[in-house]
């Protein structure tokens, strides 16, 4: 079977970089920290007071304003990005065959501040809910309303595998048009975790970072003091195309999606396996998906969380998977100015690898001060300044509670 080429045609995003992928580039291109205190709800009694929110984010833009009050924000976030990327693509839906359209979405937890405050508004005394509790709480839902909104028929699922979600979602899309069973899909993730019970939740497992003094340098990759992540919410949409159906329409065409990896750690329920196995084994196989070679990769965006245990693991897998080519990559952890969008995680820093495929410059790896002694300080991580460079290939790491493993692989067009 010849396999069909799959780009990407239309991009957008609401992230706490921007509200648009002009200023997510910007702040990318800039090492701007997305962090800061709080600001939707009381956090002095939270061991994390601060987060990468959303700034300046309007539903209404993208809602009627009578409707905002039926959809979970990671809804209203995925509704944002995807009419940017529909816009931004140029497509024309009244001639558009929409059965074979679909919709690919990924979230890792999905309604969370929706469950949160039904479930705190509950009255033992007079046992009722909102009738909008269940298909706003939903992980599905977003999916499933963008194929409502513009009408596309075609495979239509929410991948669910925590912060491996929305980078599965791409593959998925990338599979099914490869393989001719359709011909465009809307693809990416959402997620809305800030709140009280994504924020307890998180600090209750030591996983978020602490540093209140001073949010905007919290989210450390592979700095010595590191010390969790930095929670971030948003969304980023993509238009996956087929090759020819782009070309017929005369569409502007980003970059190639080439290959795609998955895989499990098979270790632990939340920590990395210590030596990157996993993680490793991902790489390797989005290479072979690809049909390129580990030296032909120029930039890795990596997961680099800012977790004490993966950012050793992560490291250790690239130069278990590239060799001596690991010390000829460009590295770096965009979650270091946007945060982690947990389930979202895969799109945006999808788009990152694109943009940075598209202008030849490499987003930094900002508030690097120390270097641990147990990352190899060979490996180029662009701490703290972008740098120009060109690139062909890129790949994106994404990796999940549960030990989810998944690895995209992009080409310049």
């Amino acid at each position: 079977m010849e396999f069909k080429r799959v780009v990407i045609t239309g991009l957008g995003t609401v992230n706490p970089l921007g509200n648009s992928v002009q200023e997510y580039w910007e702040g990318l291109k800039n090492g701007v920290s997305g962090a800061a205190r709080i600001t939707r709800m009381d956090s002095d009694l939270h061991k994390t007071q601060f987060a990468c929110e959303l700034k300046n984010f309007d539903p209404t833009v993208y809602v009627e304003k009578k409707e905002v009050r039926k959809h979970d924000p990671y809804t209203l976030y995925a509704f944002a990005s995807s009419q940017q990327a529909i816009d931004d693509s140029g497509l024309d839906l009244e001639t558009l065959d929409k059965d074979r359209a679909g919709v690919i979405w990924g979230a890792g937890i999905g309604g969370l501040q929706t469950f949160y405050e039904e479930v705190r508004a509950y009255d033992l005394s007079r046992p009722k809910f909102n009738p909008y509790f269940i298909p706003k709480m939903i992980a599905n839902i977003a999916g499933g309303l963008l194929s409502i909104r513009y009408g596309f028929r075609g495979p239509n699922f929410t991948t669910v595998s925590a912060c491996a979600s929305a980078s599965h979602a791409m593959i998925e899309a990338f599979n099914y048009i490869r393989m001719g069973k359709a011909d465009l899909f809307i693809t990416g993730g959402s997620e809305a975790a800030i709140n009280e019970a994504g924020l307890c939740g998180f600090n209750s497992m030591r996983a978020l970072s602490t540093r209140n003094d001073d949010p905007a340098t919290a989210s450390r990759p592979f700095d010595k003091d590191r010390d969790g992540f930095v929670m971030g919410e948003g969304s980023a949409a993509l238009i996956f195309e087929e090759y020819e159906h782009a070309k017929a329409r005369g569409a502007k065409i980003y970059a190639e999606f080439v290959g795609g990896g998955m895989s499990a750690d098979a270790y632990h329920m939340t920590a990395p396996d210590p030596e990157g196995k996993g993680a490793s084994l991902v790489m390797k196989w989005a290479l072979e998906d690809a049909g390129i070679k580990a030296e032909d990769i120029d930039y890795i965006n990596v997961h680099g969380t800012s977790t004490p245990l993966g950012d050793i693991a992560e490291p250790k897998a690239i130069q278990a998977c590239f060799g001596d080519h690991a010390y000829k990559l460009s590295i770096s952890s965009t979650k270091s100015m946007t945060g982690h969008l947990l389930g979202a995680a895969g799109a945006i820093e999808g788009i990152a690898s694109i943009l940075a495929l598209q202008n030849g410059i490499i987003p930094p790896t900002i508030n690097h001060f120390t270097d641990d002694p147990e990352i190899d300080p060979k490996l180029d991580f662009t701490f703290n300044v972008a740098k120009e460079r060109q690139i062909k290939y890129a790949l994106s790491n994404t990796f999940g509670f549960g030990g989810h493993n998944a690895s995209v692989i992009f080409k310049k067009y």
